[in-house]
């Protein structure tokens, strides 16, 4: 879905940060500004990506976006709730129903199934036993793994172990999807496969935003920010073809 499509549906956006500011022992001389006054809106339904190098103050605005860390000033609305008005019980319900996580690591249970690794969360939710299995196979299905149920990670190979870790991500129906650099593991020709899905998932309404270093990576969404020094810019997608056909660097 594209911004002015989403904008037409009238809904508010899915997470809006107003001059969100991130410091890091405040008031001494060991003071870090990691996030300076961070402003964004994405919408409903869309895949954006969010660059820059180490240190740029990406992977703090994941964390304040992921409800993971409490910023140190501005305001963070997801799916138009206040964040700072939670208190820790209803943060850690809203993040099990708003948010879900994928990372580079996969971070899968090596001696659970893959069925048993994405069905985890529902147990945390107190869904029954018989409705978790049900609606883990759903999930595996949405990601092409409908048959690697009963496989092991170590019996997966990367590109499907990161197929499970988005299905477990999406157990909860999350509207929003969180991704850490999650092809960075991965070769080529996988990270591909598993951008592709990603599109397919913002295709079906869920919106994607994906943490990245690499413009190749990026070029994939819809809209991309660029982190620098704690600053957010928003920048023109990177056209990998352009570059291709006059041989400049990126």
């Amino acid at each position: 879905m594209s911004t002015s499509a989403s904008a037409q549906s009238g809904r508010p956006p899915v997470i809006e940060t107003r001059a969100l500011e991130k410091v890091y022992s405040a008031g001494t001389e060991a003071e870090v500004v990691a996030l300076r006054a961070v402003s964004m809106s994405i919408a409903h339904g869309e895949f954006v990506a969010i660059m820059g190098p180490s240190g740029s103050g990406k992977s703090t605005l994941m964390n304040l976006v992921g409800c993971l860390d409490t910023p140190t000033d501005g305001q963070y609305l997801c799916d138009g709730i206040d964040v700072a008005t939670l208190d820790r019980e209803q943060l850690a319900e809203l993040r099990r129903d708003k948010i879900g996580f994928v990372f580079q690591g996969f971070n899968l249970l090596p001696r659970m199934t893959a069925l048993e690794n994405v069905a985890m969360p529902l147990g945390y939710a107190r869904v029954p036993n018989e409705e978790r299995a049900e609606r883990a196979r759903e999930a595996l299905a949405a990601v092409g793994l409908e048959n690697r149920g009963t496989h092991r990670p170590s019996e997966l190979s990367g590109g499907q172990q990161q197929r499970v870790a988005i299905a477990r991500a999406l157990i909860n129906r999350p509207p929003v999807l969180l991704a850490d650099e999650p092809t960075g593991a991965l070769d080529t020709k996988t990270g591909e496969e598993i951008l592709g899905l990603f599109k397919r998932l913002r295709d079906d309404g869920h919106t994607v935003v994906l943490i990245t270093h690499d413009p190749e990576v990026a070029a994939h969404a819809d809209r991309t920010f660029v982190m620098r020094d704690g600053e957010l810019h928003e920048e023109a997608p990177y056209d990998t073809r352009a570059h291709a056909q006059t041989g400049a660097a990126p």
